[in-house]
């Protein structure tokens, strides 16, 4: 039975050649995805450790609930330099600085551009390579690759900015650095210790301090020495040790969603794949069905049956997975070459082919195709011998049909029941889960009943498919003619454009809902802030408020405060102006701000049980208390919610205040010379962005479509594995009806009329794939929409239809395309050996 089975896969090579490329596909997709993740993650933990070489402790402030962080003083700097074994101590402080390259666009990409402080004269952590170290308030030290991008030498006059004014600095000197985030595309700009603690604010204190230990004194002894001489509870210790492994954790950490991601698209090309080679053992097995019935006459058992249909599906699943594995080694290094070109630069570091990787595509490709070819074989066994020589089994029971539409009726009933209780619930994270069992329950259904379902829907093409004649009417005969098969030729294309449909509603929907939430709640012609997510300077809204032709400005600043025991930020506001600047719906009172009194959203007042005339008293950050009234109580957004007060009673509990966003409102409303003057007023700062609606809506929908593009890209893969199926359907349905084709070839069906009858019969099957994707597609989409809705109450259902109509135009495509090879070898069949053929 072995060598039998190794001769039937030598006979049929031609048939098996499309299961091996889909398992193929799956395999390299996956080895690829993790080839790619562990060079990444190797290389940076590479890096990362590098980067901590120098460093044999690091001390950082305790941070205790409620409190600010405090910043650590010279007086315990000095402590770690002369406590013994102690070689040098440095102190570390920095934060967001946001540089212009020589076109005035900033460099990087938001919080991967900082600033810190060079240490003396010869900073151990970042050796010179040109020049000398910043000196002063108008020097700074650029790190090489973002010199080397932006041109920028020694000499030259930059643009930068930490939280909104431009400073002006000459660079001194070029460093090198090991830092993970100048490695990943950002930059690192540093200044001497004096003003890099003015412009962070830490006030003569540092964030961190660094120490390096003598020779031959250990890190855990360092630290042991370190808390005997410094008082308890005032730092935190973590040895260089610690912070290389911690490193190393957050880099697999932050490679985890993008693996995780990859690997979904690879186990859906897989899953895809399934439905192919499950289809290709079932036609393979169909056409030997009385070799197989012959075999267990001479005496061999059912499980010699099905072992032998195991072992060619063993043996093709082995060939494709070491050819997967070999590919999917490429693949990882075209991602990460690939990934460069778009500006990720990457650590360098050799290709990492791990032996989890190895044994992961040998494992997923041979267990695929041996599962899915389980049940072919093990259902040709149960064929008694007699009966299959006379093709008795090739009809399909009325019983098994009646149980599988049964079965799949309950499967999808019961997902749409799950996936309409998830739309329900209050919890729109705790729905995930329900509604993620109830799609999936759905689209088993689906599956199930997809024989049942491609009787009427390929009918209704009927119509159509009549303008071209006999090869019309033959193509629908076919296409129905064995509903299981085209089921699952169908599917593999359903699953596809389901997952594309229902992101591509969604995303959509989201994008629209908050383009619409910043045009209907926001009256202000600009906002302004800081890309990067810092604070703005506090004089950045006294500059603007300044510029001709402005006629109303109000900072956003957020604050900690306590109410009630339970945590609350506020937002400082001008309140003279805010009105005139937002339209938030007031459902009760006033919308009034000034002195004590504030305006609460919904949410928060429901949570203390407020309404307007309530009073509470608050505890601001520098612990003092102040009783405040509740003028009116708003409807919130993702842009605004919780408590709003007037900045002016804000400000002095404030020590260090700065702005998340300043609302401006121009005379002439948005238009390119406001938006100059204000830009202009900031001095052009790369760290500050002036947005109108226009700006703030074309943001959004970039990141959406960037986001699409990039599942687009994800799941063509899928779609080609599907093209697969369809073209390794078509070509062994040809080749069992070769003596069906030379009859109608020798009754007068000319080569062009069979070619147009599997092309057609192709395009239908594509076409009933699409439209049951597209549909699950849309309910899927209006389902995940109810849950964004609850957050968001700007969102509505968007019926994409130019993009459903786009779906509908590449399936037919994909039909057209998958076609061209079946029919070219149906049309050069000789009809008088194809008559003659069993």
């Amino acid at each position: 039975m072995f060598r039998t089975a190794l001769r039937n896969v030598l006979a049929h090579r031609a048939r098996l050649l499309m299961t091996v490329l889909a398992v193929l596909l799956g395999v390299a997709f996956v080895s690829g995805t993790l080839v790619f993740t562990d060079t990444v993650s190797a290389a940076y933990e590479k890096s990362s450790a590098k980067g901590f070489d120098d460093v044999d402790v690091s001390l950082t402030p305790v941070w205790k609930d409620g409190e600010e962080r405090a910043g650590l003083t010279p007086e315990l700097l000095g402590r770690v330099a002369r406590t013994d074994g102690v070689a040098s101590a440095v102190g570390s402080v920095g934060g967001f600085t946001a540089l212009a390259d020589k076109k005035g666009d900033p460099v990087g990409d938001g919080w991967q551009v900082r600033g810190a402080n060079y240490w003396g004269a010869d900073d151990p952590r970042y050796p010179l390579t040109e020049g000398h170290a910043p000196e002063g308030d108008n020097q700074v030290a650029l790190d090489a690759a973002t010199a080397e991008r932006t041109g920028y030498r020694v000499g030259d006059t930059i643009r930068l900015s930490v939280d909104g004014p431009v400073l002006t600095p000459t660079v001194s000197g070029v460093f090198t650095t090991d830092d993970g985030a100048v490695a990943a595309g950002g930059s690192l700009t540093l200044f001497d210790t004096a003003t890099a603690q003015r412009l962070f604010g830490s006030a003569g204190g540092y964030d961190e301090i660094i120490v390096a230990a003598d020779p031959g004194v250990g890190q855990s002894a360092l630290t042991a020495a370190l808390r005997e001489a410094l008082p308890k509870d005032t730092v935190e210790m973590t040895t260089g040790a610690e912070l290389a492994a911690d490193q190393a954790a957050a880099t697999a950490s932050s490679m985890d969603s993008l693996k995780q991601t990859l690997l979904v698209a690879a186990g859906l090309s897989l899953f895809v794949g399934t439905f192919l080679i499950a289809n290709t053992f079932s036609m393979l097995v169909a056409q030997r069905t009385k070799e197989l019935a012959l075999m267990r006459a001479v005496g061999a058992s059912r499980r010699q049956v099905t072992r032998s249909v195991l072992i060619e599906a063993f043996v093709v699943g082995a060939i494709a997975s070491v050819t997967g594995l070999r590919a999917g080694i490429g693949i990882g290094a075209g991602l990460r070459a690939l990934m460069d070109s778009f500006g990720a630069n990457f650590p360098d570091g050799p290709l990492v082919v791990g032996g989890g990787t190895v044994g992961a595509a040998l494992a997923v490709g041979v267990l695929v195709t041996v599962l899915a070819a389980w049940l072919p074989g093990r259902r040709a066994a149960k064929i008694p011998p007699v009966a299959a020589m006379n093709s008795v089994h090739a009809v399909p029971t009325t019983r098994s049909l009646v149980v599988r539409n049964t079965i799949g009726s309950l499967l999808t009933a019961a997902g749409v029941a799950v996936v309409l209780a998830a739309t329900t619930m209050d919890d729109a994270t705790g729905a995930q889960a329900p509604m993620g069992l109830g799609a999936g329950l759905v689209v088993v259904g689906v599956f199930v009943l997809t024989p049942l379902l491609s009787r009427p829907l390929i009918a209704a093409a009927a119509p159509v498919l009549r303008v071209f004649g006999v090869s019309g009417k033959l193509a629908r005969q076919n296409a129905v003619r064995n509903p299981r098969r085209t089921a699952a030729t169908a599917s593999a294309l359903m699953i596809g454009l389901t997952l594309i449909t229902g992101m591509t509603v969604a995303a959509i929907g989201v994008q629209q809902a908050i383009g619409r939430m910043a045009s209907d709640s926001i009256r202000a012609d600009y906002v302004v802030s800081m890309p990067g997510g810092g604070a703005l300077s506090s004089d950045v809204e006294e500059k603007l408020a300044g510029v001709d032709g402005v006629t109303a400005s109000s900072p956003m600043r957020n604050a900690y405060s306590t109410v009630d025991g339970r945590d609350e930020y506020l937002t400082g506001v001008t309140g003279s102006a805010f009105g005139k600047l937002t339209d938030l719906p007031v459902t009760d009172g006033a919308f009034t701000i000034g002195g004590a009194r504030v305006v609460v959203d919904e949410d928060t007042a429901g949570q203390h049980g407020w309404r307007a005339g309530s009073t509470f008293t608050t505890v601001y950050e520098d612990d003092a208390r102040q009783k405040l009234t509740v003028a009116g109580v708003y409807q919130p957004n993702e842009m605004f919610r919780g408590i709003l007060l007037d900045v002016a009673t804000l400000a002095p509990h404030q020590e260090e205040p700065g702005d998340m966003q300043v609302l401006v409102k121009t005379a002439d409303g948005a238009s390119g010379a406001a938006k100059d003057s204000l830009e202009k007023a900031l001095g052009d700062s790369p760290a500050v962005a002036v947005q109108d609606k226009q700006d703030i809506s074309e943001g959004i929908a970039g990141m959406v479509t960037m986001m699409l593009n990039i599942l687009y890209g994800l799941l063509a893969m899928a779609v080609i594995v599907a093209v697969l199926g369809v073209v390794n359907t078509l070509a062994m349905s040809v080749f069992e009806r070769s003596q069906e084709i030379g009859m109608l070839r020798a009754v007068g069906l000319d080569r062009a009329g069979v070619k147009r009858m599997v092309r057609l019969e192709s395009l239908v099957i594509s076409l009933f794939g699409a439209v049951l994707g597209i549909g699950l597609g849309v309910f899927f989409g209006w389902a995940a929409g109810e849950l964004v809705g609850s957050r968001l109450a700007t969102y509505e259902l968007v019926l994409p239809w130019g993009r459903i109509a786009v779906f509908l135009a590449l399936a037919a495509v994909v039909g057209v395309l998958a076609a061209l090879w079946p029919a070219r070898r149906a049309a050069r069949l000789d009809m008088l050996s194809a008559i003659k053929a069993e």
